[in-house]
């Protein structure tokens, strides 16, 4: 839910993304699920395990995510010739 929520913020950022928003979402979604998974040792915690840093440890993943996604449409754009100035 950390990934939805940092999802959010994007708005605020220029729309270089890989799949426009859908595909920011969708790289927050992963890249926060896939790193809470790395850090749990790919098991899920369990109720009596979850605490307010369970929630925390979704962040760096959403914002790696959301860094790649936006980086990899950026050199798309620039490869097909486009620049914001076109815009």
């Amino acid at each position: 839910m950390i990934g939805l929520a940092i999802w959010h913020f994007t708005i605020f950022l220029p729309d270089h993304y890989w799949g426009g928003i859908v595909g920011a979402f969708l790289a927050a979604m992963i890249g926060a699920s896939l790193f809470g998974l790395i850090v749990n040792g790919f098991s899920v915690p369990g109720n009596d395990d979850v605490s307010i840093l369970t929630a925390a440890e979704g962040i760096p993943g959403a914002l790696i995510g959301l860094g790649l996604c936006y980086f990899e449409g950026l050199r798309r754009e620039r490869k097909a010739g486009w620049s914001p100035v076109d815009a």
